[in-house]
């Protein structure tokens, strides 16, 4: 698996196509160039290609304020947040009490919540916050404990990079056709959207905000009047394909981690004229 640059753990995190997409933003000119994701998650690709110089900016949108709050907090509350991490002892009354925080989130601060989601992620199977149990249960009796994915100095190192590219660093807390359509208008020619949608299939058991058959259509059809390039990835569903039935799809593969680990076929569809460089090998799914 690859190294992300995520302190985040996330279901269908495509830190491992970085690759593939820096040679896609390469071969059009967008290099240096800004870089957006309506559905950021755990960031893991959009941090790669900033980190690794393939673009200048990032603007991150979530709608799920668990998730926001913990974005916002490390780049705006970056030494607090250390802080707690490192005074906050991995235990299950801790887990407990940061379980409530997410079950009870409008009684609670930005800050507590984006290090409760924090806690969570790194503490419950597969980093799923709300809908998975905690990693060796409740009585710690399984192969691994709690705190098995909890190195503190490690996460911390990667806030503290995160930290340093934060003014090159855009976090939105709006609804995804809202952020395309907001951006759309005031960003540079020079920008590539990267769209990583819910799953279509059992998205509902892996996120907090999950889609419905007709959501998924609004997100393609506010997606398909954008005029600017975009990379689409998503769960290999015939429901998908016809929603973009027209533009070129193909078929890629990708680890997943959510429940066991096991290998899966995803699906990339491209804007009309996004350049495919040769020596990107994807699988038509026509």
């Amino acid at each position: 698996m690859p190294q992300t640059p995520s302190p985040l753990r996330y279901p269908g995190g495509k830190t491992a196509i970085w690759p593939l997409v820096s040679k896609v933003i390469s071969a059009n000119g967008l290099s240096r160039g800004h870089y957006c994701e309506p559905y950021a998650g755990g960031c893991g690709l959009a941090l790669s290609l900033l980190l690794k110089g393939f673009v200048h900016e990032l603007h991150l949108n979530d709608i799920d304020r668990s998730i926001w709050s913990f974005w916002n907090s490390i780049t705006n509350e970056t030494d607090n947040f250390i802080d707690k991490i490192m005074s906050t002892e991995v235990t299950i009354d801790e887990w407990r009490f940061q379980r409530n925080i997410q079950q009870n989130k409008e009684f609670f601060s930005d800050f507590e919540l984006g290090f409760s989601s924090f806690f969570l992620n790194r503490t419950n199977r597969s980093g799923i916050i709300l809908k998975a149990g905690v990693i060796g249960g409740l009585e710690q009796n399984g192969n691994y404990k709690l705190d098995c994915r909890f190195n503190k100095e490690g996460l911390i190192e990667k806030i503290k990079r995160i930290k340093k590219y934060g003014h090159r660093i855009h976090f939105y807390n709006l609804d995804a056709i809202e952020f395309l359509e907001q951006t759309d208008n005031i960003l540079p020619p020079n920008t590539i959207y990267c769209v990583d949608p819910p799953y279509f299939s059992k998205g509902s058991s892996l996120y907090t905000n999950f889609y419905e058959p007709e959501d998924h259509k609004q997100v393609a059809q506010a997606l398909l009047e954008i005029d600017r390039p975009w990379l689409l990835t998503y769960d290999n569903s015939p429901a998908i394909q016809s929603l973009y039935e027209g533009k070129r799809q193909f078929r890629f593969h990708l680890n997943y981690s959510a429940s066991h680990k096991r290998i899966g076929t995803e699906l990339m569809i491209l804007s009309d004229h996004l350049q495919i460089p040769s020596e990107v090998n994807l699988i038509s799914a026509a």
